[in-house]
C-alpha cells in the first residue's frame, strides 16, 4: 500500500477496529482515535509493539478534532491516509430526537469528517503531496432508513466525498464505502428487527457481512490499486438493494 501511515478514527471497535489490525499487519503505522478509553486501551495491548498510536478524541468536538490533528502531524509529519470511520448510529425514528441529539449525530457523521478532511488536507496540498482519504457511509445513504437522521447524514458522508474529491484533486484521492449490514457491531445491535430482516432477505450473496471485510474494502481504496478512483462509491453490502 502506498499510503505508509494512515489515520482512522473510530479505531476502538468495528470496521475500525479491523482496519487498524489489517494496515499493521501489512507493516503500516496507524494512528487512531476514540471516545472509547477502554477499547483503545485493549486494542493498545493486542498490539503492543507494533507502530500503533491510540488517541482519546471525540470527533463531534472541533477542538478534540484540532487537537488530535494537532498530536498527529507533529509527530508524524509523513501521514497520507485518513479513514473518517467513527459515527453514531441511533435507530429511532426522527420524532424521538431532541435537538441535542440531533446536533450529536449531525457532528460526529459530518462535522468531524469536514473538520479532519480539512486539515488533513491543508497539510498535504501545499507541498502537492499524495494521498487518500476513505469515509464510510451506508446502504442508508443511498436508500433511506427507519433512522431518518441517519439516512440524512449517510446521504451527506456521500456528497462530502464527491464534493471533496474535487477540493483535493489532483493530489488527495477521497472515495467512500457503503456497506449494507455489518454484523458483530454495535449498529447491528440496535436496528429494529423487522429492518434486520429486511437488510438479510434484500442481500443477493450468502454469508454475513463482517467488518473485516469491510475493512478489506477500505484498505484497498487506500491502495495503489485503487489509483484511477476518486468520487467513488464503493458497496460492501452483499448486492442488498439492487440500485
Amino acid at each position: 500500500m502506498s499510503m505508509h501511515t494512515v489515520i482512522v478514527t473510530g479505531g476502538a471497535s468495528g470496521v475500525g477496529r479491523a482496519l487498524v489490525g489489517k494496515l499493521l499487519d501489512v507493516g503500516r503505522t496507524v494512528i487512531t482515535c476514540d471516545i472509547d478509553e477502554a477499547g483503545l486501551k485493549t486494542l493498545a495491548e493486542e498490539h503492543s509493539g507494533r507502530p500503533l498510536d491510540t488517541h482519546v478524541a471525540d470527533v463531534a468536538s472541533h477542538a478534540d478534532c484540532d487537537a488530535f490533528m494537532d498530536q498527529v502531524l507533529a509527530a508524524h509529519p509523513e501521514v497520507s491516509g485518513l479513514v473518517n470511520n467513527a459515527g453514531l448510529y441511533l435507530g429511532q425514528p426522527v420524532g424521538e430526537y431532541d435537538d441535542e441529539t440531533i446536533e450529536r449525530v449531525i457532528a460526529v457523521n459530518i462535522k468531524g469528517p469536514v473538520w479532519l478532511s480539512r486539515r488533513f488536507a491543508e497539510h498535504l496540498l501545499p507541498a502537492e503531496r499524495r494521498g487518500a482519504i476513505v469515509n464510510l457511509a451506508s446502504v442508508a445513504g443511498e436508500v433511506g432508513s427507519s433512522d431518518a437522521l441517519y439516512g440524512t447524514v449517510k446521504a451527506g458522508v456521500i456528497g462530502l466525498t464527491k464534493s471533496n474529491a474535487m477540493n483535493f484533486a489532483p493530489y488527495i484521492r477521497v472515495n467512500v464505502v457503503s456497506p449494507g449490514l455489518i454484523v458483530n457491531t454495535a449498529i447491528a445491535d440496535r436496528i429494529p428487527a423487522y429492518r434486520y430482516a429486511e437488510y438479510k432477505r434484500q442481500e443477493q450473496l450468502d454469508g454475513d457481512i463482517l467488518p473485516e471485510y469491510v475493512a478489506d474494502v477500505c484498505a484497498y481504496l487506500l491502495s495503489d490499486d485503487s489509483r484511477t478512483l476518486t468520487g467513488a462509491l464503493l458497496r460492501a453490502d452483499n448486492g442488498s438493494y439492487p440500485r
